[in-house]
This record gives C-alpha cells, structure tokens and sequence, in this order.
C-alpha cells in the first residue's frame, strides 16, 4: 500500500528551501498581459465520458488544455458520481491528480481506502495496477499528462516502469514563502524542477484579499483553480471574470495576470510552467 513517508514530507521541505526563488532578472522586466492569455471558466467546460467503453458508468472527463486523445500534454477535469469505484485497471501513460472537491481515493487495488480530500496530491505511474474511487457529493480532481493519448487497459497488460506511486495529503503539504521580498504568496513544489526551461509543478497560495499581478517567464504556463474563487482582471477589457474552482487561465509567452481574491480566504492554484513565477502586489 502506498503511504506518505516522513522522509518525503522532509526531502520536499529541503528541496523547497533550497530552490525559494528571490526576485530574479526575468521577474524584474514585468510583461505586460500577453495576447495568448487565456481564461477558460469551469462552467464552460464541455464534458464527456472519460472512459467511452463503460458507458453511463464512467466518469465525466472536460479537457482544459491539450487533447487527451492525441500526442501532446494534456490537462483535464475528471467528475466522479459519489460512491464511483472503478474495476482494477491501469493506463500506458503516468499522470498526476489534484483534488479540487471530495473525496477520491487512488491506489492498489487491495488496499484500504484512503480518502483523499480536496488539495491533495497524487501520482500514478503507467503500467500499475490501481483503482480509482470516490466519496463526496461532488467529486471532481485534476488530472494532467506529459504526453497521450490517456488510456485505460486492463490488469493483463501490466507493466513496470520503475516509477512509484505517491499520496500526498492537503494537510501534509508543505509551504515556503515565494519571495523574501512580498510576504504572503507561498508556493509548495509538487514535481519537477524550478528552473528556466525545465517543466515543473507547484500549488501557489495567495492570502485572503490578495489584489496584484501573477507575472511569468517562460514558453508555458497552465494554471488550474483548486480552491477559489478569485476574481480575473481581462487587459483591456471591462469588467472581471471569476474564476471559481476548477477554472483555469494560461499564456504561451511570458506575460502578467491580474487577480483579486476574496478577503475570507486564500486561493490555491495549481501550476505548471517552465520558467520563472512571481507575485507583485497592488
């Protein structure tokens, strides 16, 4: 059964002390908002079943970016009705889950449930036997890939990587302050490595009433709300749009974000990039 080690919570502090980002040279020259920002609001998402084969008992997938059926990498929702508990199965490719509401459990298929609660964070790796359950009202989780298509075989066709599952519980998600410069935003490094032109993932949380801009660096840049909502400030345009959870907005060039969040609680944002991410205040 997998579990969440002490060491890991421990190497992941290390790792995210040591890679705290300051005020560095690309977050000093401030794009403006970029014509490839885009905003993409949870309700309107398109949905369709995730697993084709098993008909109305399959869960609802809406793909944010990317094209889960294709080559490249890919982001999408998955909706899970409560009580879901998915046969044994496995994929060909290795993905990474957010939970965004409920309660998903993931893991071998003999294993005790483990329900896993909203800001939680878990890997499966291809070839490796598991299954997937849910447990809320409303159930819905993250799920991104490096490259498709994402698809589901059964437990024959196994095989072993070398790569190992891990559970990452919202309570033992370790956060660092992102800059010593702006007190507030803090970050927690998922996977990867925070450098320029290296693909990496983070949770950003920004602290209640938090107005100013999300400035980037960088060729990609994906971000999924994961508990909201914040409000979206459109460049030259009027007016806002709120972005509750399961929203996303994202730009192919370095560029800025304009945010105002609500003044009773903190925003969480999952993030991918590969470059560098800073937050300046109003």
């Amino acid at each position: 059964m997998k579990q969440i080690l002490f060491l890991i919570l421990i190497t992941a502090t290390m790792v995210s002390c040591e890679t705290t980002p300051t005020e560095t040279k690309e977050a000093a020259q401030e794009p403006l908002a970029s014509s490839t920002n885009k905003v993409v609001l949870y309700s309107e998402i398109e949905w369709s079943p995730l697993n084709p084969a098993r008909g109305d008992q399959s869960p609802q997938a809406g793909t944010i970016w990317g094209d889960r059926n294709g080559k490249e990498a890919t982001g999408f929702l998955v909706k899970f009705a409560n009580g879901f508990s998915s046969p044994p199965h496995i994929h060909n490719v290795t993905y990474r889950g957010t939970v965004i509401k409920g309660l998903v459990h993931n893991d071998d298929p003999k294993a005790e449930k483990m329900w896993m609660p909203a800001g939680s964070f878990w890997t499966q790796p291809a070839g490796e036997p598991h299954i997937t359950a849910a447990n809320g009202t409303e159930n819905i989780a993250y799920i991104e890939i490096d490259h498709g298509p994402y698809l589901v075989k059964p437990v024959d066709e196994a095989f072993d990587e070398g790569e190992r599952p891990l559970n990452i519980d919202q309570s033992n998600i370790v956060w660092v302050n992102l800059s010593e410069k702006v007190k507030g935003p803090q970050v927690s490094y998922l996977w990867g490595k925070p450098e320029a032109s290296e693909v990496y993932g983070m949770y950003l949380k920004l602290p209640p009433g938090f107005a100013g801009k999300l400035i980037h660096s960088g060729s990609t840049f994906h971000a999924v709300v994961i508990d909201g909502p914040i409000d979206y400030h459109l460049q030259g345009e009027e007016g806002t749009k709120t972005l509750n959870a399961g929203s996303y907005f994202s730009s192919a060039e370095s560029s800025a974000h304009h945010l105002s969040g609500n003044r009773e609680s903190a925003t969480v944002i999952y993030v991918r990039t590969n470059g560098t991410v800073d937050v300046k205040t109003d």
